[in-house]
């Protein structure tokens, strides 16, 4: 195997690291990864926490569902057990505390004008339906129209330019929260229970293991009804963004979904290795690992690496699955996937920016790429060369 190509150590211990899938190429200098990976400008801010008795600190906060757009589905804690609801109404909402819920991004990536300009794309009769039975409403049209009137002043219009947008009109740019394909799934909890400050956030490794298998099972089934309700979508880019460094807006504990209409150079790339040599994921991925003792974490689903050739460190955790797509695995596969990725935000920290980036087969493949998760720690900033 052509692994020193990849991988090779320079006589003073340099590190120099290609990554086989991207090409992107790294150096790892002595004495550089002995730099701290918590971000220290993080604890600085930290301020005394103010106790509340009811979580209200960011809009994705129990107390303020109202300003997140209408709810396509919750996990809830109903008798004993986890149940799967979809479209509650806007009175039921406040009702309980979701451990996990599902509601569209007010400020799409791609729209669902995208969506309706280059392919006539309309609402399914399922979301049609809904649209037309929460608008129905009274609280859910004014729940609706408030969203509708906030986007539009955050768009630059003036409160006369937006009193003189028409009923109709509004209720067309309603079709962004019944079907559009940019969504967020949003955990229960802004702060760790008894937490003194607000460095004390609720971050992955703070969801115990059957909490977060629910939020992954979630996840999957958010990707599933995206893409059963839109004909027209290739793939969907799953991401979560925790912290600022990391990009994210609100430091409450999220995963973001973006349906798109192609693939991406990455996955277009990758592909076309497969189709080059079928086993190249095992040549370049664990087999690759275990050859340079990259290998940390394992069980009968999932494995866990040292990744190479990525411009932040990152961890890189492979389904062992014959299935190649999310929504193909077993609940004992997702499980296992779930229970390492949890370990490995665990053993990081919640006081550590990090990106987390799903990869798997696109639907409409018929050459397969295992379902891996990137785990990249934005503890520094890409300068020089």
């Amino acid at each position: 195997m052509d692994y020193h190509f990849y991988y090779f150590v320079m006589s003073d211990g340099t590190v120099k690291q290609v990554n086989p899938f991207t090409g992107t190429e790294v150096w790892t200098v002595p004495g550089r990864w002995n730099k701290p990976i918590s971000n220290s400008s993080g604890k600085r801010r930290a301020e005394p926490l103010e106790q509340r008795e009811e979580e209200d600190y960011c809009a994705f906060c129990a107390t303020r569902y109202d300003e997140t757009g209408p709810e396509k589905a919750r996990i809830a804690f109903r008798d004993g057990s986890f149940q799967l609801l979809r479209h509650l109404p806007f009175n039921e909402i406040m009702n309980e505390t979701a451990v996990v819920r599902r509601v569209p991004n007010l400020f799409e990536i791609v729209s669902v004008n995208y969506w309706q300009k280059n392919y006539s794309y309309k609402l399914s009769p399922k979301n049609l339906a809904w649209k037309e039975a929460y608008l129905s409403d009274p609280a859910g049209l004014e729940h609706v129209l408030s969203l509708i009137d906030y986007r539009l002043k955050r768009s630059g219009k003036s409160d006369d330019q937006i009193a003189k947008v028409s009923m109709e009109e509004k209720v067309m740019l309603a079709d962004a929260f019944f079907g559009g394909g940019h969504e967020l799934v949003i955990t229960q909890k802004h702060f760790k229970d008894n937490a003194s400050s607000t460095a004390d956030l609720f971050s992955t490794g703070d969801l115990d293991e059957e909490n977060h298998y629910q939020y992954f099972r979630f996840i999957i089934d958010t990707m599933a009804d995206i893409v059963e309700n839109n004909r027209y979508v290739r793939y969907i880019s799953i991401y979560k963004n925790w912290l600022q460094p990391a990009g994210a807006t609100f430091d409450h504990l999220h995963t973001q979904l973006v349906a798109i209409d192609e693939w991406g150079e990455r996955i277009e790339r990758q592909i076309k290795m497969v189709v080059q040599d079928k086993n190249v994921y095992n040549v370049y991925g664990p087999n690759f690992a275990g050859h340079h003792n990259l290998i940390f974490a394992e069980n009968d689903y999932a494995i866990a690496y040292v990744g190479i050739g990525h411009r932040y460190p990152t961890i890189e955790i492979y389904s062992k699955s014959v299935n190649a797509r999310p929504q193909e695995h077993d609940d004992d596969e997702v499980r296992g996937m779930s229970d390492i990725v949890r370990a490995c935000h665990a053993a990081v920290g919640g006081d550590v920016s990090v990106n987390e980036e799903w990869y798997y087969t696109p639907f409409d493949s018929i050459f397969k790429m295992p379902w891996h998760v990137n785990i990249k720690l934005r503890i520094n900033v890409p300068a020089g060369f």
